[in-house]
């Protein structure tokens, strides 16, 4: 293992272990190994074999692309210009997650009163979160048609056709969350 990579492991189970309260010694006992090998972890002088990283990783509840990859920023500011935003039917459709995050997708959807949107199906085996925020929402899904108030939600799949709409006076807010099927 390089200097650079074991220097970023080293920082990255020390920071995990510190953000879970645990000494080395119960992160050790957790992990099933030495307490000497934690320290060593910890130190980056440690040389790990796979079944330790995986140990590790299961102890501190994370991947082992988590324990040996470069930190990320820890906050970054995206202002409202920059997401993504489309006019679907009579609805505008923001992009809440900036970045792209595989197989989930979030949007906040407006729509005018009596305001109407076609959904687009999903693909095979997509799981979509509907919720509605302000006003009155319709969603038409498998030949039924459910109307949710504030704080509501309808799980549905989303790989069928289904479509969103407002039947009140007032504009609409809602989000919707989409899981995609894994690709296999």
């Amino acid at each position: 293992m390089g200097a650079q990579a074991a220097s970023r492991l080293a920082r990255n189970i020390r920071q995990l272990r510190d953000a879970r309260g645990l000494t080395q010694a119960q992160a050790a006992k957790l992990a099933g190994v030495p307490r000497a090998t934690w320290g060593n972890l910890e130190s980056g002088e440690a040389n790990p074999t796979l079944a330790v990283l995986t140990a590790v990783g299961e102890a501190l509840q994370v991947s082992l692309e988590e324990l040996v990859s470069a930190p990320r920023a820890g906050t970054r500011f995206f202002p409202r210009a920059e997401l993504p935003e489309r006019v679907q039917g009579h609805a505008t459709v923001r992009k809440l997650l900036p970045e792209k995050l595989p197989g989930l997708d979030l949007e906040r959807l407006e729509l005018p009163p009596r305001g109407r949107m076609a959904g687009v199906p999903h693909t095979t085996g997509a799981r979509e979160y509907l919720t509605c925020e302000r006003g009155s929402l319709t969603l038409a899904v498998a030949g039924k048609v459910w109307t949710l108030g504030p704080g509501d939600v309808v799980v549905f799949r989303g790989d069928q056709r289904h479509g969103y709409g407002n039947p009140g006076e007032e504009p609409a807010v809602g989000y919707s969350v989409i899981l995609l099927e894994p690709v296999r």
